[in-house]
């Protein structure tokens, strides 16, 4: 059996923000192509991995944006999709999470090595600050990057300063309509 592979996998703007600088994702909303795409994406996947913010984030829309009668059959699936995944969140402030959460307790290498070593699917990594973490450790074994059509010209960087150098090769990339590239790196 394959070991698990952790995946940094984040969206962000041409110039490598993921975050706006009032600290927004509005930018991140992806036409119906490449929501599909995310979707598909997710079925590889049985673990999301967050840092507080993100998991704050995702947590406040997706359990209960299947309720929204106006959301399109996309974001219903992937609503779906994301309710039905477990989470790790690291945090050093929250004291609980909901749903199908639950908060880290030990560092990042013995929480990875636990997940790891149990059977599953891969694992998704979210979180800028968390990711600069994971990488400084080696533990991302790939990168996907979805980059949108637009310059932030500022806010949270996708990659934020680390002193690992991490080599990488392509191993898939794809273009959307409407300028919105895939990219997916494996760790050399």
């Amino acid at each position: 059996m394959p070991e698990r592979k952790i995946i940094y996998s984040m969206q962000m703007s041409l110039d490598g923000y993921i975050e706006d600088t009032e600290g927004s994702i509005g930018f991140t909303n992806p036409p119906d192509e490449l929501h599909r795409h995310f979707n598909e994406r997710e079925a590889a996947i049985d673990t999301h991995i967050y840092g507080r913010r993100l998991y704050e984030i995702m947590n406040d829309y997706w359990p209960g944006a299947a309720a929204d009668p106006a959301a399109s059959p996309v974001t219903l699936d992937y609503a779906r999709i994301w309710n039905s995944k477990e989470k790790l969140v690291f945090s050093r402030t929250l004291t609980s999470v909901e749903g199908r959460a639950r908060l880290a307790t030990r560092d990042i290498a013995t929480e990875v090595a636990e997940l790891k070593a149990k059977p599953g699917k891969d694992m998704s990594l979210g979180g800028a600050t968390l990711a600069r973490d994971f990488i400084a450790l080696g533990l991302v074994d790939e990168f996907e990057v979805t980059i949108y059509p637009t310059l932030l010209g500022g806010g949270k960087p996708m990659f934020g300063d680390f002193t690992r150098e991490t080599k990488l090769r392509l191993i898939e990339h794809r273009h959307f309509d409407g300028g919105y590239m895939f990219l997916r790196y494996a760790a050399v």
